[in-house]
């Protein structure tokens, strides 16, 4: 059944271009690509790593969440700390692989159906767990050998992932970061045999320098995503990029995209990621990983960011950024047009740690309070004021508290939203609404989301001043109704 199905992708991959609405080229998918309405409104979603390495010691020393290469040693620190780490601890890579980790990955804790709920009840609106890492292990039901239904957990992930995404309305994606990892695996190479089955998961037959550059590899890497769309029908395909495969890549999102167009009337109802800054932005949605936006951009993009400290869970991980600041960021991202995805670092056995909890119960706390001004809104003629400047590109993201006189706006069904994105301690001054100013339009009443007090406000030509109300319901981030005339 498998092979048959493998012959299933490849014919797909042939089909003629000529029948395509959209054509395998940047030109042709930028013209029609445009990210769906469920995405722009949806505002926050939640990744799931969660794999191998996730089962590895908890209490492990900084791996780099990238536990399969750094295993090996290397000319890193951090890879030959982990590797002398490993060796005490399960034995020396020639003897104790990265193949007999698996073993230990058993999630026999794992609930998707209640993993879901919980996100969904703290605010995320799409999930989007890792369908493959750098490792090369597929976590689904894949023609690939290395994978999660006849290994570790055994059970078809994304399949319970998605049935849980389904049950509790919430939009089914996934991320493959599969590309990379023929160079990722680099340093383990010097340990395979051939005619071995780790022959396979080590990408022996693929060159780890040049592979970007392999017909062979380029279409197995082609026929395993494609595997993915046909078997899971997800409403977002996320690729984790740095090299990519030339000719391959705008071939699947073209093809990825028509199938769409043709289920659904010629709607576009599908969302393709990826992070290389080189291409075309306009062909597909923007990953700004662990990064920012300066202004408000033109098309919707995704900050990317991380609970755990380490993308994949690790116990003595800790994140640098502070509860407040990632929900007062999240503010900043959607006021520039941005979506807000989240990463979640699962346990080996399936659960969310404490401390990430935290981290959701807070935006669960924002977005019940806060909610009206955030779904289904859009970016205002500006996007605020405040002295927190944010550095606009990938990497880089802030980690600096905000002030109460940083003030991020959002607009929704002709009422204007503004966000104090620190709880205030006096009167709330926001001089972009001045009279004379971007906001031409009187004001004609303006009260505080969560809250029936009544909210006393003067707008003069120097500012509109709100003063400070009695309680702020928001912990971190207040949000203020605005209506005009």
């Amino acid at each position: 059944m498998k092979y048959f199905a493998v012959l299933i992708v490849l014919f797909s991959v042939s089909r003629p271009i000529q029948a395509q609405e959209v054509q395998p080229t940047w030109e042709s998918l930028a013209e029609h690509y445009d990210a769906p309405q469920w995405l722009v409104d949806s505002k926050i979603g939640v990744w799931f790593h969660w794999g191998i390495s996730s089962a590895a010691d908890p209490n492990r020393p900084n791996d780099g969440s990238w536990y399969g290469r750094n295993m090996y040693g290397g000319g890193k620190k951090v890879a030959q700390e982990l590797s002398a780490w490993h060796t005490k601890r399960y034995g020396p890579p020639s003897e104790f692989g990265y193949e007999k980790m698996i073993p230990l990955f058993k999630g026999e804790n794992w609930d998707p159906d209640s993993l879901v709920e919980f996100v969904k009840e703290n605010g995320a609106r799409f999930i989007m767990p890792v369908a493959c890492h750098h490792d090369n292990f597929d976590m689904y039901d894949s023609f690939h050998p290395w994978n999660s239904v006849d290994m570790g957990p055994k059970r078809d992930t994304l399949q319970e992932w998605k049935e849980a995404a389904t049950k509790h309305g919430l939009k089914f994606g996934i991320s493959t970061h599969l590309y990379w990892s023929p160079g990722w695996f680099r340093p383990a190479r010097k340990y395979q045999k051939q005619g071995t089955p780790e022959w396979t998961l080590f990408n022996m037959d693929y060159d780890p320098k040049n592979f970007a550059n392999q017909d062979s590899w380029n279409k197995h890497w082609y026929a395993r995503s494609w595997e993915i769309v046909e078997k899971y029908d997800p409403d977002m395909f996320n690729h984790d990029s740095g090299p990519y495969p030339k000719n391959e890549f705008p071939q699947f999102i073209a093809e990825y995209l028509n199938r769409d167009l043709k289920e659904n009337d010629g709607e576009q109802t599908v969302v393709f990621s990826t992070k290389n800054p080189d291409l075309n932005r306009k062909a597909f949605t923007y990953n700004l990983e662990r990064g920012g936006a300066g202004d408000i951009k033109p098309d919707p993009w995704m900050w990317a960011t991380d609970l755990s400290g380490g993308w994949f869970y690790r116990a003595t991980a800790t994140n640098k950024m502070s509860i407040p600041v990632m929900v007062a960021n999240a503010v900043d991202a959607i006021s520039k047009n941005g979506i807000v995805m989240l990463n979640i670092a699962l346990t080996g056995d399936g659960v969310i740690p404490e401390t990430q909890q935290a981290y959701l119960n807070a935006f669960g706390d924002f977005f019940r309070t806060n909610g009206e001004g955030i779904y289904g809104s859009r970016p205002w003629k500006t996007f605020g004021e405040g002295p927190l400047k944010i550095k606009d590109g990938r990497q880089g993201e802030n980690h600096k508290d905000f002030s109460q006189q940083d003030i991020r706006f959002t607009q929704k069904d002709g009422v204007l939203y503004a966000f104090v994105l620190a709880p205030a301690t006096e009167d709330i001054v926001i001089k972009t609404l001045a009279t004379g100013g971007l906001l031409e339009r009187e004001i004609l009443d303006i009260s505080l989301m969560g809250s029936d007090e009544q909210i006393q406000w003067e707008r003069t030509s120097d500012a509109l001043t709100i003063e400070l109300p009695e309680n702020l319901h928001g912990k971190i981030v207040n949000g203020f109704r605005i209506h005009t005339n």
